[in-house]
Formats: C-alpha cells, sequence, structure tokens
C-alpha cells in the first residue's frame, strides 16, 4: 500500500514538474513572441497619433496615386502569376512532354532574381538607349518619333517584373496541391467522359484552390513589400510614399500610419483565402496515392508544352541573367577588386548571423509549444508562435517605421540618463548600430524558419520523448540530444532559405542600415539609380547565385513529397 502511494506521489510530482517546465516554456515564448510583435504594435499604435497637416498635403498630392497604382499592380500581378504558375504546374505534373524533367526545377529559377535587379536588366536592354531600341533604329532609319514602344518604366512594366520573378510562389505551391490530389478524383472525372480540361477546371483546379490562393497572397506580399522596383521606376505606391514620408518629410507619425493602411492590405491578402472559401470545404478524394500516370500529347502539343514552360524561364531567368554576365565580362574591374570582397563579406555576415539567430528563435519557440502541449497546460505557446510569425506579412518599410522608433526612443532615454548621471552620451547604441538591423531581418523572416522548424517537429512523436526521459535526458538537453539532431535537414533548408532572403532585403535594409555599412542588394540599387546598370551587374549575379542552391533544394522537396513521383 505504501509502495502504491510512493508511485502515485511521484507521478504526481512529475506532473507538476512536466506543467510547472511547460508554463515556464510558455511564458518564455510568449516574451520573445511580444519582442518580436512589437514592431507591428508601433505602427498600430501611432497610426492615432494626429498628423492633420500631412494627411492633408498627401490627399491633396500624391496619396490617390499611391491607391491607384498599388492597387492596378496587385490586379496585373495576379493575373500573371495565375496564368504562369498554375498553368505550368498542371502541365509538368499530369503530362509527358520534351524537357518535363528539367521544367519541374528550371520553373523554380526566377524565384532566386529579385524584382529590382530584374528590373535593371530589363530596363537596360528595352530603354530607349538600349540595344533592343538601338538596333530597331539602325535598322530601320528610325528617329524617336517613327515608332512606338512600350515603356518599361511604368506600372505595367513594373506588374511584369513582379509576375516574371513571383509566378514560382504559385507554381510551387501549385505543383505539391496537384501531387498531394489522390488520383482516384481524376480518374473518375475521366471515366464520366469529362475531357482532360474539364478534369482540370472541374475536378482538380477546384481542390487546389486554397493553397492555389495561398501561393497568390504570398506574392501580392513580395509585391507590396518591394521598393527597388517600383522606386527605380517611378511609380509611386505605398512602399515609397513611407520612404519618403518617414526619410523625405520627416514625419515618422504619417509614415508609420501609411504603413498601417499598407499593413491593413497585406492582412487584407492574409484573409482572403478564408472569406474566399466561406463555408464551403474542400477535400481530396480518396486516402490511396497511386503513381501518377501521365498523359502524352501528339508532337505538335508536346512542343507547344515544352514552349510554354520554357518561356517563363527564358524572360524571369535566363535573359537577365545573361545581360548581366554580359555585361560582367565587359567591365571585370567591378567585381575584381577589395572593395567587391568587403562588400561580399558584409552581406554574408550580416546574412548568416541573422538567419542563425532566426533559426535558433524559431527552435526555441516551437520547442516551448511543444512542452506545453506535453504538460497540458493553456495555449500561450501555440498562440505565441502564431503571434511571431505575423512578421513576414509586413514589409521592409513598415519594419523600418516599426523597429526606428522604440529603438531610437530607447537610445534617446539612455542617452539621456548617462548624460544626467555621468556627464556621458551614449549615442544611437541600438537603432545607430546593427542592432536595429539584425532585429528587424529576425522580425521579417521569423516565419520561414517557423514554419519549417513546426513541420519538422511533427516527426518526433510523444514515444521518442518519453523514451529520452526514461534514459535520463529531459529539458534543454532532450532539445540537444534528440530534437535537433532530428530537426537538422529542415533546419539546415530553414536557415539556407532565411540566408538568401536576408541577402536579397533591401527597403528595411536601405532605411536601416548603419552609416558606411553597404550589402550587395544596396550596392547594386545604388549603382542602378545613378544609372551605372553595367557596373551594377556584379553585385546583382553575387545575389542570383546566392539564391540558386534554395532553389534546387526546394524543388527536390516537392519532388519528393508524393510517393512513387519522379
Amino acid at each position: 500500500m505504501a509502495a502504491a502511494d510512493n508511485i502515485s506521489i511521484h507521478r504526481h510530482k512529475k506532473r507538476s514538474s512536466l506543467g510547472l517546465n511547460g508554463r515556464l516554456n510558455a511564458l518564455g515564448a510568449l516574451f520573445v513572441a511580444l519582442c518580436v510583435a512589437v514592431p507591428i504594435l508601433v505602427v498600430v499604435g501611432f497610426m492615432f497619433v494626429p498628423a492633420i497637416d500631412v494627411w492633408e498635403h498627401l490627399i491633396s498630392t500624391v496619396l490617390w496615386q499611391y491607391f491607384s497604382n498599388t492597387i492596378i499592380m496587385m490586379f496585373a500581378v495576379s493575373g500573371l502569376v495565375l496564368l504562369i504558375g498554375v498553368s505550368t504546374a498542371w502541365l509538368v505534373t499530369m503530362y509527358e512532354f520534351p524537357g518535363r524533367k528539367i521544367f519541374t526545377w528550371a520553373l523554380f529559377l526566377p524565384l532566386a532574381m529579385p524584382a529590382y535587379i530584374i528590373a535593371y536588366t530589363y530596363t537596360g536592354m528595352f530603354d530607349f538607349a538600349g540595344p533592343v531600341q538601338t538596333f530597331l533604329r539602325d535598322m530601320f532609319g528610325w528617329t524617336r518619333q517613327d515608332y512606338w514602344f512600350p515603356e518599361i518604366r511604368s506600372v505595367g512594366g513594373a506588374a511584369l517584373m513582379f509576375g516574371l520573378v513571383l509566378y514560382p510562389y504559385v507554381y510551387m505551391v501549385s505543383r505539391a496541391a496537384f501531387l498531394e490530389q489522390s488520383i482516384c478524383a481524376l480518374e473518375v472525372g475521366r471515366t464520366l467522359g469529362r475531357k482532360p480540361h474539364q478534369v482540370f477546371w472541374g475536378i482538380a483546379l477546384p481542390l487546389a484552390r486554397p493553397a492555389i490562393v495561398t501561393g497568390l497572397a504570398l506574392a501580392l506580399m513580395e509585391t507590396l513589400a518591394d521598393y527597388g522596383t517600383v522606386q527605380y521606376f517611378a511609380v509611386d505606391t505605398f512602399t515609397t510614399g513611407i520612404y519618403r514620408t518617414w526619410l523625405g518629410l520627416n514625419e515618422p507619425a504619417a509614415a508609420a500610419q501609411l504603413a498601417g493602411v499598407l499593413m491593413g492590405f497585406v492582412f487584407l491578402l492574409v484573409l482572403l483565402e478564408r472569406t474566399s472559401r466561406g463555408k464551403r470545404k474542400f477535400y481530396h478524394a480518396g486516402s490511396r496515392y497511386q503513381e501518377i500516370r501521365r498523359s502524352t500529347f501528339s508532337v505538335p502539343k508536346a512542343f507547344l508544352a515544352s514552349f510554354l514552360c520554357f518561356l517563363p524561364i527564358f524572360f524571369g531567368f535566363l535573359l537577365p541573367v545573361g545581360w548581366l554576365l554580359t555585361k560582367f565580362f565587359l567591365y571585370p574591374e567591378t567585381v575584381l577588386n577589395a572593395d567587391f570582397a568587403s562588400l561580399v563579406w558584409s552581406s554574408v555576415s550580416v546574412a548568416a548571423f541573422a538567419s542563425f539567430l532566426a533559426l535558433l528563435v524559431a527552435i526555441y519557440l516551437v520547442y516551448a509549444q511543444r512542452q506545453e502541449q506535453r504538460a497540458g497546460a493553456s495555449k500561450i505557446g501555440f498562440y505565441s508562435v502564431r503571434l511571431a510569425s505575423m512578421g513576414y506579412a509586413i514589409p521592409g518599410p513598415v519594419l523600418a517605421v516599426g523597429v526606428l522608433i522604440p529603438f531610437g526612443f530607447l537610445d534617446n532615454s539612455i542617452d539621456q540618463f548617462m548624460r544626467d548621471s555621468f556627464g556621458i552620451s551614449t549615442g544611437l547604441i541600438l537603432s545607430g548600430t546593427m542592432v536595429a538591423l539584425i532585429f528587424a531581418y529576425i522580425v521579417r523572416f521569423l516565419a520561414i524558419s517557423l514554419n519549417t522548424v513546426e513541420a519538422s517537429a511533427e516527426k518526433i512523436t510523444p514515444n521518442m520523448e518519453r523514451a529520452s526521459r526514461t534514459l535520463g535526458v529531459t529539458g534543454f538537453s532532450m532539445l540537444r540530444r534528440v530534437h535537433i539532431p532530428i530537426m537538422s535537414g529542415s533546419a539546415m533548408t530553414a536557415l539556407l532559405v532565411v540566408f538568401v532572403d536576408v541577402m536579397k532585403e533591401l527597403p528595411a535594409t536601405l532605411i536601416m542600415r548603419p552609416f558606411g555599412f553597404e550589402t550587395l542588394a544596396v550596392r547594386a540599387y545604388e549603382l542602378a539609380s545613378d544609372e551605372r546598370l553595367a557596373e551594377a551587374a556584379g553585385p546583382s549575379i553575387a545575389i542570383v547565385l546566392a539564391g540558386i542552391l534554395p532553389v534546387i533544394i526546394l524543388s527536390r522537396a516537392i519532388s519528393r513529397s508524393r510517393p512513387g513521383s519522379r
């Protein structure tokens, strides 16, 4: 009887210990999530600060232009990425044609090309002084008044640039959705006499609709977050408005309010998928996954399919990379110098440090969430992870505003205290150093690490954790010896993807970088802004090369997402 009482007391203490650890981890996760959410909370708070005079000026001059250009670009980019992404994903998944296996991964390549870099290259090629128009004038003896050529520096040109490099978001999720669909559902449609295009529109597309809208929302968020392309094309959007109001008019409150409007656009996109579905549910019929039996085209249709898949790769990656390489070989001195080596080192070091910290924060948040769930505590850890994931939906200029305002306040408060107490000025120890920039990177891209780590953590079963506890491995020792080794592959993928995103990030870096600090993205932007496009080729190529490896890894992961897929 005493032995039974001892066992009961031991179990009660164990449960109490687990509950206490779970609550402590949950509170720690909540603290981290609130720190990450500070920029968003600051922007929301500043929306209520009076700035009537500035708003009257904006309304009477440029606000309507910000709004109309943003809406036009959103609609144009939506049409482009849906047309290219969904059609190519369906072709490479369900049909056999020449080059299909190459296209499955090559269609990802434009994802490695930042929108502002492809904007520089197309401007260099198709502007009035570019080789295309120069060739036409020399060939036919035309003058400027003798012909019409589409204006690349326009809202339409910007939308085209975004469409060419952002369609892989829709292609990625569409292909994954088509691969995961049950073949039984598609075969039933065929046995009922439906033609292939009717199966696509009536069965496959509705089943893939949630995934497609998710990819579309990602592409539109990237469109709204861009600064380099719209600034270079002189297209006024909310992003350029935030930058000008903050630095040009020196009105942080009004800039924060513009950022709040832009943030409203973004959150509307996040809710787009749910509201579009309403109360309808989308199910994949059947649970058996067979190997996909791809249909074959007639010879003309097969070559047409190959041509259609090749077009976005050519215009979104091969053509701009070819132009950049041509300029690089014509002007190798722009890369072969000590200044460029220093530029690469600063870009790589800050990207590596930020991606590593983002991964550590993601691992801790996911671990705290799992420990809380195992202890049967509240859902604080779950909501903390969701709160920390919001940063990816916030454009770079919005983050810059949200970070610099509180960091500037802390800097001024610390400096004032040190002056009054010790007669020493500390200066801008937060907002004027790499601290603010690294923090902004973590907030912006933490969601990528969180999603990857959280998905990988699902492979760790409760039995694995119980077995480790019986061997005396608990707490953070379990995280180090059990969780991290199992999640190592996914963690490396998250590290690489965040690394590349930091390398490409432009607007937040432009606003928040310390004095004298430059990255490849900043250098490429500055050279292109000075119309030194040939010199911008070297930094641009370096950014593109850094993005290719994660793109290939992503393609291989999606290809293996269905048993028996090739």
